[in-house]
């Protein structure tokens, strides 16, 4: 049993479509998944990496750090507006699971791993322009989102 939030299952069928459905196979938000997903969050040193037995369960930061990564790359900044995009954007939901976070977890989050958070972003770019470079070479999967 986890000691996180549990997301919703994004092959779930909802009104008519899996939200799974709903994402192309070149969208962006695939990318950001695949790069936090593949990070160590405890070696980046985020709080809750390791959730305690007892207590409110918190959210995971691997979903916390990939709806931040989103939310830069499309310029939402307020926690306010990230929050709101959590209940109306279908990328969102699936990137997260449909988590609904509001938006004092989510500052919170932001003011506690600021440190975290930066090396994070230095691994995500390095990270993502290897699988470009990969990707210009192979012509597997195109990674670039001009």
């Amino acid at each position: 049993m986890s000691r996180y939030i549990e997301r919703e299952n994004r092959n779930q069928i909802g009104l008519a479509l899996c939200l799974d459905d709903m994402i192309g196979k070149e969208n962006p938000v695939r990318a950001i998944e695949m790069i936090v997903e593949s990070m160590n969050i405890a070696e980046l040193g985020f709080i809750y990496s390791e959730p305690k037995a007892i207590g409110r369960k918190p959210y995971n930061p691997v979903d916390m750090l990939k709806l931040y990564v989103y939310s830069y790359f499309n310029g939402i900044h307020s926690s306010r507006k990230i929050e709101r995009e959590c209940h109306r954007n279908i990328e969102v939901m699936w990137l997260i699971g449909e988590l609904k976070p509001n938006h004092k977890t989510i500052a919170k989050f932001t003011k506690e791993n600021k440190a975290a958070i930066k090396t994070a972003f230095r691994r995500f770019t390095l990270m993502y322009n290897e699988m470009n470079r990969i990707s210009k070479y192979h012509n597997k999967i195109n990674w670039s989102y001009s």
